[in-house]
């Protein structure tokens, strides 16, 4: 073991899906090694590892982008420096987001380092990212990410090893000093705990009578996870899983499963010969798009269409629901299931740390934010292979489409008109100033005429933890109308360059969906501009993405 003298970097606060910069940036000598030495003092402190990390394992994995091998390596020799007893590395480096939180949970480890940042592009030129992801499996919670930013502001040194680069692309254990490193199967823990939840043999029934679908892994992590489960598991046919392998700069696409940067699948969903099921994940493979022929559906109605039939249709669910959660920003339509069911529904701040809370506690079983994450208490990240079959399972269940299935939920629930508005790298001090001025005005808008109707609250949004009772302020600015429509403005914390202002819009109706959501949607986007002076302090008036 030494140790290596060093200097802070300024820069260090996780975010609220762990630290993420350019990835130039990580490659600069010791910024990566100063991170994770921060991680590990601050868990030491925490008490977690009890008197040391000697009888503790932990989880390393990422998604294949530029950097990731690299990482991996510098990560294993010092947690042998930090004496952990043993460390699992997935094969090649790699593992999905979900994975890393189903072998820690399954493995009993202290925790695991997620190499990521998600959605956002890779490559020398792009992005990276690092997070910890805690005993539960899921990311840690504040109160642990700040410990980790305060030891970063004042580290004068970091442990390692010098020891050669172990054989990431062979299963195997090796020995770095005292600890235990093994490459295990990338694939096996996750695939094991989707085989406990879901009906194997209805979906291999399914594709053997000539169900048809495509799934885009986005030449990201997903797609050996996707090509293991779907075609040889389930029987899927050759070729159902496209841009299946991992590359380091995704094939120079944008992962992010939306309709702009799923444009391949979308068209594909649109053709005369359209399967009959579409979906993509992300980066990681946390997030995910569901489609049906020419329909698309929304994060907001996909979680509140999961959480109707999860109890007839999957049998991990069999028993029903404890309770789900959401985002403050998505949509209302899961609470209505919730209501129809008799179980509670939380609404929480963007973040999924947020989540594990209440399934730690046993009070949600599934959730799902807006930005095309569902996931549930199976493991403590958002899973977007895991929605791909819960959707399945329905379909397979109900023997409908996905638009049927879709708008028999409007039929019986109404229909949450809904739009994300994302204006991406605004110049950060000019939305800074934007959100503080309309902050300012929340206490006079209480009756303001708004969109055709009025405002009825302005505020912003703060949680109180029902588990601990801790607070999460300034958590989005909500402008809840009095016919029920909701408008949302908050700046994300998971780029990498600029602000990025995402604005969320949503009209309630009765009308079994049949309305034009543009139409619909937009008096209160027209409105919500107005107000924030969006073009006045930004120069903007168009989005670049609308989701």
């Amino acid at each position: 073991m030494k140790t290596v003298s060093t200097t802070p970097f300024p820069d260090q606060r996780p975010g609220t899906s762990g630290l993420r910069k350019k990835t130039r940036v990580f490659m600069q000598p010791n910024y990566l090694e100063n991170f994770v030495q921060s991680v590990f003092d601050a868990v030491r402190d925490d008490g977690a590892a009890g008197e040391g990390f000697s009888g503790e394992t932990l989880v390393v994995g990422g998604d294949g982008r530029y950097y990731n091998r690299e990482a991996v390596q510098k990560i294993i020799r010092m947690a042998a420096a930090n004496n952990f007893g043993r460390v699992l590395v997935g094969r090649g480096g790699i593992l999905s987001t979900p994975a890393v939180s189903a072998v820690i949970r399954r493995r009993g480890a202290l925790g695991g380092l997620v190499l990521s940042a998600s959605h956002n592009p890779g490559g020398i030129n792009a992005d990276f990212g690092i997070k910890y992801n805690i005993r539960n499996g899921g990311p840690a919670p504040e109160s642990v990410t700040e410990r980790i930013y305060q030891h970063t502001l004042a580290l004068a040194e970091y442990r390692t090893l010098d020891h050669a680069d172990i054989d990431l692309d062979t299963e195997g254990t090796t020995s770095v000093g005292d600890t235990e490193v093994v490459v295990i199967d990338s694939l096996a823990d996750y695939t094991a705990l989707m085989e406990e939840l879901f009906d194997f043999a209805a979906l291999r029934a399914l594709f053997a009578g000539g169900f048809r679908m495509t799934f885009d892994a986005m030449s990201a992590v997903t797609g050996p996870y996707a090509r293991h489960i779907l075609e040889q598991r389930l029987g899927a046919a050759a070729g159902t899983v496209i841009n299946g392998e991992p590359l380091e700069d995704f094939g120079g696409h944008h992962p992010d499963p939306n309709l702009v940067h799923a444009a391949e699948l979308v068209a594909g969903m649109s053709a005369d010969d359209a399967p009959d099921f579409g979906a993509a994940c992300d980066g990681d493979g946390d997030r995910n798009l569901i489609l049906g022929r020419n329909f698309y559906v929304t994060p907001g109605d996909s979680l509140a269409v999961i959480a109707e039939h999860a109890r007839a249709c999957i049998p991990g669910y069999a028993q029903g629901l404890a309770g789900v959660a959401r985002s403050m920003p998505t949509s209302a339509a899961v609470d209505r299931v919730a209501a129809s069911l008799g179980v509670a529904c939380y609404e929480t701040p963007t973040g999924w740390k947020f989540f594990g809370n209440l399934m730690d506690a046993g009070l949600c079983t599934i959730c799902g934010e807006e930005s095309f994450g569902t996931g549930s208490d199976h493991v403590r990240e958002k899973d977007g292979l895991w929605a791909v079959l819960s959707w399945l399972s329905i379909l397979a269940a109900t023997r409908q489409s996905v638009e049927q299935v879709v708008r028999a939920h409007w039929q019986r629930f109404g229909r949450s008109y809904y739009q994300r508005h994302d204006y991406e790298s605004l110049d950060a001090d000019a939305a800074g100033k934007m959100i503080a001025s309309l902050r300012e005005k929340l206490p006079a808008l209480a009756g303001v005429a708004f969109a055709g109707s009025e405002i009825a609250t302005a505020d912003d949004f703060s949680y109180t933890d029902s588990v601990d009772a801790s607070v999460s302020a300034h958590q989005g600015i909500r402008l809840l109308l009095a016919d029920g429509s909701r408008v949302v403005c908050r700046l994300s914390g998971t780029g990498t360059e600029g602000a990025t202002l995402r604005l969320y819009v949503e009209r309630y109706r009765e009308d079994g969906g049949v309305g034009a959501v543009d139409e619909m949607l937009a008096p209160l986007v027209e409105a919500a501009k107005e107000l924030l002076e969006l073009r006045e302090y930004c120069g903007r008036d168009e989005p670049t993405v609308i989701t």
